[in-house]
């Protein structure tokens, strides 16, 4: 059965997307790179997010991308140790060029968390969730 999941996401441009990621503190695993992509560690579970030029992406989907500024296919959500790293997290996407369309609030009393996107438009959700105030 399967052992392992992970994401493939279409990038315009590969080292400008590693360079994003890379700076907001992300990882790679440089083995994997090519000149058309990148593979991206995220977390302590050290899921893999691989990183394609739109073109090769293209080949494997054999799909048309989708345009992500007028539609989203996916929202990918990740976790903060605490509101602070939200807040963090929040202020590095800024300063490496992507877009915060969510600012960093509480939601339902036991959320605090931010929605950014990237600099292709890949809508992702950071949360900070603090158990102890679950009713």
């Amino acid at each position: 059965m399967t052992k392992q999941i992970w994401l493939n996401l279409p990038v315009k441009n590969i080292a400008k997307a590693k360079d994003f990621f890379w700076k907001i503190g992300f990882s790679f695993n440089e083995q994997h790179d090519t000149p058309s992509s990148t593979c991206m560690v995220v977390g302590e579970g050290h899921f893999v997010v691989m990183l394609f030029e739109e073109s090769l992406f293209a080949t494997f989907s054999q799909n048309s991308i989708t345009d992500t500024n007028s539609s989203s296919e996916v929202l990918i959500s990740i976790d903060a140790e605490n509101r602070e790293e939200v807040d963090e997290l929040a202020k590095k996407v800024t300063e490496a060029g992507g877009t915060v369309f969510a600012a960093p609030e509480e939601s339902q009393g036991w959320m605090y968390g931010f929605g950014f996107a990237d600099l292709d438009g890949h809508r992702w959700n950071v949360l900070f969730m603090d158990f102890s105030k679950l009713s």
